[in-house]
C-alpha cells in the first residue's frame, strides 16, 4: 500500500455526508486503530503522519490522532472502539479486524481500512468498485499469494524437497492461504513441514522442528500476528540457514531473504 493513495484514501472519507460527522470536535480527531503491538509498527504511525503533513494536516495543529492498539489482546478491540465513537473522531483508520469490530459495532463514522484479505468475502463492503456504506480502504489481498511464494521458493531452492511454513491460523483467510500452499505442495512432489504459532516461544520451538525435519526453505504466512514477530523470524531463518520468502517487504528490510 502506498501512503500517498493512503492518504487520498482519508481525504475522500471526509467527504462522506455530513451527518455521519455531526457535532465534532473544533480540530478533527482520527482514530488510528490497530489490533497488534504498537512497537513493531511504529514505522506505520510514522508514514502515517508523514502522509497527513504532505497534504497539510500537521497532528497538534490541524488534526488530533488518538491511537489505539490492543498490544496483541484482540479481546479489547470492541471496547477500543467504542472509546473512538464515544471521543468523535471523524474518521477511523484501522486495519481488517478493526474495520469489522467497527461494522459490528454499528457506527456512522467513516472507516478506512487496509487489509491482506478480500473485503467482500469478510463482508466489510458490497463490491470492491462500489464499497457502499460507512467504509472504504486498500486491499492487497497477500494471503492469496501463498501458492505463488512457493513457486518462486522452489525457484531459488530447486533441490528442496521438503519445505515449511509458518501460519498464524486466526482467520478464514490463514485458512485457505494454507490450504493453498498444501495443495501447491503436493502439486509440485513436495512435503510440507506447517506449524501453526501462536507465541514468540511457538516459532522458536518451529524452527526446531523445521532443522530437524531437514526443510530446505520456509513460507511465513500473512497477518498481523507473524508480521509483528519479523525480527525474531527473519533473526531465527538466518541463524539456522533456511531460505524463507515473507509476505511483505517489511521482513526484508530487517535482513529477511525476499517477499512477494
Amino acid at each position: 500500500m502506498k501512503r500517498r493513495e493512503f492518504i487520498t484514501l482519508v481525504g475522500g472519507a471526509a467527504a462522506w455526508p455530513l451527518t455521519a460527522r455531526a457535532q465534532q470536535p473544533a480540530m478533527p480527531v482520527i482514530g488510528f486503530l490497530r489490533t497488534t503491538p504498537s512497537a513493531p509498527f511504529a514505522h506505520l504511525m510514522a508514514a502515517f503522519r508523514r502522509g497527513l503533513n504532505e497534504v497539510g494536516f500537521v497532528e497538534g495543529q490541524n488534526v488530533a490522532i488518538e491511537q489505539r492498539w490492543t498490544e496483541g489482546e484482540d479481546t479489547r478491540l470492541p471496547a477500543l472502539v467504542a472509546d473512538l465513537m464515544r471521543r468523535q473522531t471523524a474518521v477511523i483508520v484501522t486495519n481488517q479486524p478493526g474495520a469489522l469490530a467497527a461494522k459490528a459495532a454499528g457506527t456512522t463514522i467513516p472507516i478506512v481500512f487496509a487489509s491482506g484479505t478480500d473485503p467482500v468475502s469478510d463482508g466489510l463492503v458490497a463490491s470492491l468498485n462500489r464499497p457502499g456504506g460507512n467504509l472504504t480502504g486498500v486491499v492487497f489481498i497477500s494471503s492469496a499469494l501463498g501458492a505463488k511464494r512457493l513457486e518462486i521458493l522452489r525457484q531459488l531452492a530447486p533441490k528442496a524437497t521438503m519445505i515449511a511454513m509458518l501460519a498464524n491460523p486466526v482467520s478464514a483467510e490463514t485458512e485457505a492461504e494454507r490450504r493453498d500452499v498444501q495443495d501447491a505442495a503436493q502439486e509440485f512432489g513436495l512435503r510440507l513441514v506447517l506449524s501453526d504459532v501462536f507465541s514468540a516461544r511457538d516459532i522458536e520451538a518451529a524452527f526446531a522442528t523445521f532443522v530437524q525435519r531437514g526443510a530446505g526453505g520456509l513460507i511465513v504466512g500473512t497477518g498481523p500476528f507473524l508480521t509483528s514477530h519479523r525480527e525474531q523470524i527473519v533473526g531465527l531463518a538466518a541463524r539456522h540457514g533456511v531460505p524463507a520468502i515473507h509476505p511483505l517487504r517489511e521482513f526484508v528490510s530487517m535482513g529477511g531473504l525476499m517477499s512477494y
